[in-house]
Formats: C-alpha cells, sequence, structure tokens
C-alpha cells in the first residue's frame, strides 16, 4: 500500500466477570437456550459491572496491549476508540482512557457501530504512514447492556459487554496491514438504531417510556445486509492485496451470528477451523468483537508470524470494513 509499513505490535482484551446465560434469558423474557444456540450460537454474554464504564473496560484492554507490545503509554502518539457506547457525549472516551493511562496525546473516538474497529485501524493506518504519527493505540470498546431493553426478546439475547485493543506501528518490509475496504450505506440507518437522546430527539419523558435509548433492529433485514456484505468485503480486501482465498490463514469476524460468520467462511472457500470464533461466549460486542477474537487468536496461538490474516465486520450506519494483513 505504502512505503511504511504498518502492523500490529501487541494486543489486549478485558470482559467484565459477570456472566449472563441463555437460562438467566429464559427467566427474564419468553425465549429458551435451544433457540438461541440454534439461530444465533450465543450461549453466554459478559455484562459489566454497575460501577463498569466503557473507559474503565477499554483502559484494561489497552494495559494489556501496550504490555503484550513492551510499550509504556509515554510511547504511544494517538488513542483511538471505537464505540457506540460512550461514558458520555462529551469529552470522548478516548480523553478518558488517555487519562486514566497517564498519556499526553491526542485521542479522539470513531462512531461506525460493529464496523468502527476496522474504521479506526484504517485511519490509525493513515497517521502513521503518513509519518504524523509513529505509535497509535486502537481500541473497540461497548457496554452494549446499558443500551438494550431485556423486555425484548429479540435483541437483549444479542449483545454483551467488552474490550479489545491493538497497538500500531511500523513493522518490517512485507508485514503489516495489505490492504483496507470501507463502506457505508446510510439509507439503511434505520434498520439499527438508538434514536433517544440525540439532537433529533432529545432525552424526555417520552423518549423513556417509549423506549428510545435502546437498541431498535430489523433483524431479518439486517441479518440478509451482513450475509451479502461479510463474504463480498473480505473478498475484495483479499482482491485489494493481490491475493486469493486459498492464502486465507486466519479469519477473524465481526461476532454477531454464526450463520452469517459461517456464509462468509462459505464464500471464502475456507473451513470453520480458519476462523477465530468465541460468539458462544461473549455474543455480540460491536466494536469490541473483532479486537477480542484477535486478542484470543494471539493467546490460543492461533497466529504465527506470516500468517494472513482477514479481519471484517458490518454494523448500524449501515457500515463495514474489512482488512487483510501479514502478521
Amino acid at each position: 500500500m505504502n512505503a511504511r509499513p504498518v502492523g500490529i505490535l501487541g494486543t489486549g482484551k478485558y470482559v467484565p466477570e459477570r456472566v449472563l446465560t441463555n437460562q438467566q434469558l429464559e427467566q427474564m423474557v419468553e425465549t429458551n437456550d435451544e433457540w438461541i444456540v440454534t439461530r444465533t450460537g450465543i450461549k453466554e454474554r459478559r455484562i459489566a459491572a454497575s460501577d463498569e464504564a466503557t473507559s474503565d473496560l477499554a483502559f484494561k484492554a489497552a494495559q494489556q496491549a501496550l504490555d503484550n507490545a513492551g510499550l509504556t503509554a509515554g510511547d504511544i502518539d494517538l488513542i483511538i476508540v471505537a464505540t457506540i457506547t460512550p461514558d458520555m457525549f462529551f469529552p470522548s472516551t478516548a480523553c478518558l482512557v488517555q487519562d486514566k493511562l497517564g498519556a499526553t496525546c491526542p485521542a479522539f473516538d470513531v462512531s461506525a457501530a460493529c464496523s468502527g474497529f476496522i474504521y479506526s485501524l484504517a485511519t490509525a493506518n493513515g497517521f502513521i504512514q503518513s509519518g504524523l504519527y509513529r505509535k497509535v493505540l486502537v481500541i473497540g470498546a461497548e457496554t452494549l447492556s446499558r443500551i438494550t431493553d431485556y423486555t425484548d426478546r429479540n435483541t437483549c439475547i444479542l449483545f454483551g459487554d467488552g474490550a479489545g485493543a491493538v497497538v500500531l506501528g511500523e513493522v518490517e518490509e512485507g508485514r503489516g496491514f495489505q490492504s483496507f475496504v470501507l463502506g457505508a450505506d446510510g439509507s439503511g440507518g434505520e434498520l439499527l438504531k438508538v434514536t433517544g437522546g440525540g439532537s433529533r430527539k432529545p432525552a424526555s419523558a417520552d423518549t423513556v417510556n417509549n423506549k428510545e435509548h435502546s437498541i431498535y433492529m430489523a433483524g431479518n433485514e439486517v441479518f440478509k445486509f451482513a450475509v451479502r456484505i461479510m463474504g463480498s468485503a473480505a473478498e475484495e480486501a483479499v482482491e485489494k492485496a493481490g491475493l486469493s482465498k486459498a492464502d486465507i490463514d486466519l479469519l477473524v469476524p465481526h461476532q454477531a451470528n454464526i450463520r452469517i460468520i459461517q456464509s462468509a467462511l462459505n464464500r471464502l472457500e475456507l473451513t470453520e477451523d480458519k476462523a477465530l470464533i468465541n460468539i458462544d461466549q461473549y455474543g455480540n460486542m460491536s466494536a469490541a468483537s473483532i479486537p477480542v477474537a484477535l486478542a484470543e487468536a494471539v493467546e490460543q496461538n492461533r497466529i504465527k508470524a506470516g500468517d494472513t490474516l482477514c479481519l471484517v465486520g458490518f454494523g448500524g450506519g449501515l457500515t463495514w470494513g474489512s482488512t487483510v494483513l501479514k502478521w
């Protein structure tokens, strides 16, 4: 892509201790474990403690990524946090994380829902390639439990909390990011949204009573979009990198639904052992899904030097993003 190769120097993750199982959800809404597992692949998800906010999860994942990279907060030139569940409207969650880490660099948030981490990687990659910054901390962090309606059986089974982080920097020739594909279709914005609390519908008794501060999702339409876009975005990134499907050693997909992941694997002609799948443990963690899965792939020694990885996700916006990198 450019003379200055950029790659991942360290990974980290943090998931809250509390586990919410399908059996527990059976006590809350009209659903059952078999139905949830068959339709989504999810068995449990993590829920942030009452005193944990998105910045707390992000900070812990960031610390681990810095340790993994052998760096300190003082080595970081920029912090980007991908989230749709910030601690507050402003200051940005990235600024809160910067303060917790004791860093002194610029910091900002990216809002692209479940594609946010890929969008943030592309942004960080551009900053480093331009020579403006040398090392960038990229975090995907969410507390989706705070915007989930636990009386809506269609959505409450899906979402969980967590954070994943990576440190990006210059790597040796031939390694690092080989391609990026980013996309958006704002005409699909109505399919997946939280309408309350913004400038269109400021918080009021009505927005609270109408549950407009919780996630609304048109499930079937989002599913159809996801099945189409996950495979095609991954394919495009592979082609853009000048590679073939057979070159992919590991697919790290957004963990939204096992059937969506399987459709992407079919499109790429890959077997399930060529993907990192942890949706059964965590559900959909939006922007945190991909970096948590990547950190687990590293922990489990699923990646070795020289491997070709494809990271791909989709989300509200509607948005999508993919990247191919050589480890």
